[in-house]
């Protein structure tokens, strides 16, 4: 008894999954015939207007913009003779976060307003939470990590 009930649940499986098959086949068929009636939807051409979104009108003529292809730069713009790029590696923040027993917190950078994590092991004095510091970036596994971090 049990092998029949397990044959007559199959086959009423797959008289289910053939109908559905069957339903959506005529949606399908339901939707192309809507569109051929109606027409195609949507914007068939379209422009780039001068912010760069996507319109169906043609834009303005008296907007256009002449570009000297000399004027685009590609890449990084060459450096002057003398030029020189001031970096301070250096920067100051105050601990926002640190647990001692943990070994690890956060500094808050006071130029940019952005968390950096700080391990035990990039201190080189002890440091407390809302402490004055100065640190250094080092590329970390999850991002910018502070070292060298000393007390103010």
């Amino acid at each position: 008894m049990a092998r029949s009930q397990q044959t007559f649940n199959k086959t009423e499986k797959e008289k289910k999954r053939l109908k559905k098959r069957e339903e959506k086949q005529k949606k399908k068929d339901a939707r192309k015939a809507a569109a051929k009636e109606n027409g195609p939807t949507g914007i068939q051409f379209a422009y780039v207007d001068h912010n760069g979104h996507l319109v169906d009108t043609p834009p303005d003529p008296d907007m256009k913009v002449e570009i000297e292809a000399e004027d685009i730069v590609l890449g990084i713009p060459k450096k002057e003779e003398g030029e020189v790029e001031e970096f301070d590696p250096i920067r100051n923040g105050k601990v926002s976060f640190f647990d001692t027993s943990k070994g690890f917190g956060f500094i808050l950078d006071t130029e940019n307003q952005e968390k950096y994590f700080v391990h035990v092991s990039g201190l080189i004095d002890e440091i407390a939470e809302n402490d004055k510091v100065s640190f250094e970036l080092e590329k970390g596994m999850k991002g910018m990590n502070a070292v060298r971090v000393k007390k103010i």
